[in-house]
């Protein structure tokens, strides 16, 4: 509740116009007490009006989420650590968490500053995974999450850049206790008692059908579904139909097609898109399948607006370790905005150790030296530049499961060139690489690609 002051002089003369009416003094006193009072509960009552009605609406050509009464389609980002500066100034409206807060911002500043640039905010509400060892038949650890998801709740609703509350993200993967969704739908439901103003949704890995329909059925409560789907998300429309439901959705993460779904090398490493190759499957996922859905598709949440270590430190971020963009970010601003921006990442055509493309299983001798290859075009037709890498795989034994943590592999070698063809040198000893090119505009662009080699001795 806020103070307000009120002059002295408007005190007295409230006061003097109450006496001469006949009151007396202690009378008076407590007149203006009352009005004081007045003023407060109404500054509160103001504050409550700012916080933004989220909806969703039935009409006649389909389902629609509306904002304080006025239409408004998702055009957002999944964000964690990311610039939000930047996703309004592409044209995003509305971003997504994982959790309350991030590594960078806790959940107040980060819907501070979500506000201030006129972004909505579906908070991510973290629920344990059964897939981490948590176990939905331990009434007492149910209870405690929902005591603790439920305290959030209190402390966050009423800030004006909430949109709705993620409950749970992924919950479905490698899980077998349907009881998750009971858990679900009693943190839905204390939801909607106690924040009337904002929506509910759980984020399902994929869309197959028997666990949408369990969903359908355990949580009425859940005002819209959220899907997370990859390079299968052409797919998605006909997921949806098979498991029969008919409500509004949001695709709460999509983009690069994912790693477990790309050729693999001999060896059984995933090959990574190059980033124009990315940008295109951006571009023609949203518009063919997304945007397409007129009916029951209120927007979406692509990923990742920001960077991180998931196989690579390439392979879903749409930005880079030192904060260039890629074209996937160039994709979205032509999807949000109708408009490419005037200035747009380079495009990555080929790249090529020894003339042979990743899908080659390349190999290579200890020490030995190699060629490497980057063929790349800038919009502007500007000299480019090329930073090059090599580090090691990811361990097996660390490679991280639906989006966790997973370390970042130490660069063994780096060289910055104006070359695009250069010649470096196989690591002395055997094992799994990568070879890492960035090729770097004026414009703070930049394109990537990778190809996994193989050391082995003769």
């Amino acid at each position: 509740m806020k103070s307000i002051k009120i002059a002295p002089s408007v005190i007295k003369n409230i006061s003097s116009k109450v006496f001469s009416a006949g009151f007396t003094q202690t009378t008076c006193l407590i007149f203006v007490l009352i009005m004081v009072s007045s003023c407060t509960t109404n500054q509160k009552e103001d504050v409550t009006k700012d916080v933004t009605k989220a909806e969703i609406i039935k009409t006649s050509t389909g389902y629609q989420l509306q904002l304080n009464g006025a239409p408004f389609y998702v055009k957002g980002a999944g964000l964690e650590g990311g610039n939000i500066a930047r996703l309004k100034a592409h044209g995003g409206n509305a971003l997504r968490t994982w959790r309350t807060g991030d590594n960078i911002m806790n959940a107040s500043e980060l819907l501070d500053e979500a506000q201030k640039h006129g972004i909505f905010i579906t908070m991510g509400i973290d629920i344990a995974r059964e897939r981490h060892g948590f176990d939905y038949n331990d009434e007492v650890a149910v209870k405690e999450q929902f005591e603790r998801v439920k305290k959030d709740v209190m402390k966050y609703k009423d800030h004006p850049a909430l949109m709705a509350w993620g409950i749970g993200n992924e919950l479905n993967l490698h899980y077998s206790n349907p009881k998750v969704w009971e858990a679900v739908e009693d943190i839905a439901s204390m939801i909607k008692a106690v924040d009337p103003n904002h929506l509910t949704t759980t984020m399902l890995a994929g869309a197959d059908r028997e666990v949408v329909r369990r969903v359908i059925e355990t949580c009425p409560n859940l005002d819209f579904l959220s899907f997370q789907i990859y390079g299968d998300i052409m797919n998605l429309p006909k997921y949806i139909r098979e498991s029969g439901y008919d409500g509004a959705y949001i695709v709460s993460e999509w983009g690069a097609t994912g790693h477990w779904e790309t050729p693999k090398t001999s060896w059984g490493r995933p090959i990574e898109q190059q980033s124009t190759e990315k940008a295109n499957a951006y571009l023609e996922r949203c518009l063919q399948v997304i945007a397409a859905d007129h009916e029951n598709c209120i927007g979406s949440f692509v990923f990742l607006w920001g960077q991180k270590q998931e196989r690579t430190p390439t392979w879903y971020g749409m930005f880079l370790e030192n904060g260039r963009k890629t074209a996937s970010v160039d994709a979205m601003e032509y999807v949000w905005t109708g408009k490419w921006p005037e200035k747009r990442a380079p495009m990555m055509e080929a790249f090529l150790i020894n003339e042979k493309p990743a899908s080659s299983s390349v190999m290579l001798l200890p020490g030995v030296a190699f060629d490497a290859t980057a063929i790349a075009k800038s919009h502007t037709n500007e000299k480019l530049r090329y930073h090059w890498e090599i580090m090691p795989e990811v361990p097996i034994a660390q490679q991280s499961d639906g989006g966790d943590f997973e370390p970042r592999p130490k660069t063994l070698f780096k060289m910055e060139s104006d070359q695009h063809q250069v010649k470096l040198n196989a690591p002395e000893n055997e094992g799994e690489y990568r070879l890492f090119v960035y090729v770097m505009d004026s414009y703070n662009g930049a394109a990537t690609a990778n190809i996994p080699f193989k050391v082995i001795a003769k």
